[in-house]
């Protein structure tokens, strides 16, 4: 994969950057924690700069987005709830949980977002809810945008400052994106527990 990533940027520059950025949004398995780094070395080996690289990846990150953002408001709520009253009964799901789903989400949904432009595969899937949510476009585009930034700005100055030694920085890249799926595992596991229990999470009011 790393020397396609070369090849990519090699080949088309900054276009390649934004390509691969915008393709690992929709594609989780294409991780930014590999891209970002190796787009900060090859600032030292080639031309590219590291402000255009930033500019490029968040655009890549921004436009990945939005098309994930666009699918989920291709799902109405209430066609979810129609699918929930056929087969909710099967997972423990009613109307009222998809009613209190999107009250979460309209509540701490700006959170959500920032946070999750940080965290490997939910930075991705985040969008979906927000489009199923009509999440405003405005604040969600800004939302994405500084949280992509953030995430994108730091990997990229680690891997210019590394150089040659960039791949440390994915080694450790990758015990965090590990540690994150472990906890994404432990939860979904808790919450198919507690609605298997009748309990429900209650983390809305």
């Amino acid at each position: 994969m790393e020397d396609w990533i070369i090849w990519m940027m090699e080949q088309f520059g900054y276009l390649g950057v934004y390509a691969l950025m915008a393709i690992e949004n929709l594609f989780p398995p294409i991780p930014s924690e590999v891209i970002l780094p190796l787009s900060g070395f090859m600032t030292v080996r080639t031309d590219l700069t590291i402000t255009s690289v930033i500019i490029y990846a968040t655009t890549g990150s921004l436009t990945g987005s939005l098309l994930l953002y666009g699918i989920g408001m291709s799902i109405s709520r209430d066609k979810l709830e129609e699918w929930v009253e056929r087969h909710g009964k099967y997972v423990r799901l009613t109307k009222a949980d998809v009613n209190k789903a999107f009250h979460w989400f309209e509540t701490y949904g700006y959170w959500a977002i920032f946070f999750c432009r940080m965290l490997p595969l939910v930075r991705s899937f985040i969008s979906i809810p927000a489009g199923m949510a009509r999440f405003s476009i405005v604040p969600f585009l800004f939302l994405t945008f500084s949280g992509s930034l953030i995430w994108n700005t730091a990997l990229i100055y680690t891997g210019a400052i590394l150089g040659d030694s960039w791949r440390d920085i994915v080694h450790y890249m990758k015990v965090y994106s590990l540690w994150t799926y472990v906890i994404i595992v432990v939860v979904a596991f808790l919450t198919i527990w507690w609605m298997r229990k009748g309990k429900g999470i209650r983390l809305w009011r």
